[in-house]
């Protein structure tokens, strides 16, 4: 039995021709040209407000006067780093802000989750649009005026919600100076806030799940709840690892903003979080490199969380963030 070979074309050049060169790095830059000017922005966003402030990190190793500049100041190394490390407030801090980190890891986080799987069984497209948009708005009011609410609804003797649970409860509790209350309040605020804008992202995730899933398992019988554990919660699992990650990253970083319009004397044993202690310390007392070296302990503190929070999802056959 006789095999057959088939020609190739070959690329040979006629005699005379010069072999086609390859193009150019520079000319593969021109023909992307509007590409690139439209990335000018954001890499000079990141450049400027990201990357260069970081070269300021370094005064957490120094002696750091204002009068004499960076380079000037005097080098003392990792002084402020065990100043903090063996200050008795540093315990304080550290349990206040993984209080509050991890209640609102297991409240607020999975919050967006649910709420975006009863939106999806949502069939009419109507009510889904308004209830989107009504749990969408806060997200869009700042801080100072979600505090401002709370201070109207918790206030003493005037505030609705002050005296409807008192009543209900036969207490006569200030809710904004108890420090048992604070916490409570702190992840109230971040659920109505943010729970509506969270969905976002799981909604777009949904989307891309084939129907014909769901159409299979109702012919065989599944109802809501089976659909949604077998079929919703599979298809988003990747996107909830990833932002579970991203959340663990910032584990340490409590938000100033909210917690310090929300902290008084009365509370502040509670309130206290590295976020407002870098703010009393830095801002108002002037101690920037001790406040720059708590600052960058965070950052470390976060980095390495993502690191092993990404590597145990991978051990576990998840999509991580790299």
């Amino acid at each position: 039995m006789s095999t057959e070979t088939v020609p190739t074309e070959t690329t040979a050049t006629k005699p005379g021709e010069t072999a086609p060169r390859k193009r150019g790095v520079w000319a593969r830059l021109f023909q992307l040209r509007w590409l690139y000017l439209l990335l000018i922005p954001g890499v000079a966003y990141f450049a400027i407000f990201r990357y260069a402030p970081m070269y300021g990190a370094v005064i957490a190793f120094k002696d750091y006067v204002p009068f004499l500049g960076i380079n000037d100041s005097a080098w003392i190394g990792f002084e402020h780093f065990e100043e903090f490390f063996t200050n008795p407030d540093f315990a304080r801090l550290l349990r206040n802000t993984l209080i509050l980190a991890l209640l609102n890891l297991l409240i607020a986080f999975p919050v967006p989750i649910i709420l975006a799987m009863l939106l999806n069984e949502v069939r009419i497209s109507i009510v889904k649009r308004t209830v989107q948009t009504l749990i969408y708005i806060p997200h869009f009011l700042s801080w100072t005026i979600v505090a401002s609410l709370t201070y109207l609804l918790f206030a003493i003797d005037v505030g609705p919600l002050f005296h409807l649970i008192n009543n209900a409860l036969g207490t006569q509790v200030d809710f904004l100076t108890d420090p048992a209350w604070f916490r409570p309040i702190i992840v109230l605020q971040e659920l109505w806030k943010n729970s509506g804008w969270g969905t976002i992202i799981y909604l777009a995730a949904l989307a891309t799940v084939n129907q014909d899933h769901y159409e299979a398992a109702i012919i065989d019988g599944a109802g809501r709840l089976r659909r949604a554990w077998h079929i919703t919660l599979p298809a988003i699992s990747s996107t909830i690892v990833v932002l579970l990650i991203l959340q663990i990253g910032q584990i340490l970083n409590t938000g100033f903003e909210q917690i310090y319009l929300m902290s008084n004397s009365l509370n502040r044993s509670v309130a206290d979080v590295f976020d407002t202690y870098v703010y009393f310390v830095g801002i108002t007392q002037g101690a920037y490199s001790y406040s720059t070296a708590v600052g960058l302990f965070k950052a470390v503190v976060g980095i390495v969380l993502i690191v092993g929070a990404n590597l145990v999802a991978k051990r576990i056959n998840q999509t991580g963030i790299f």
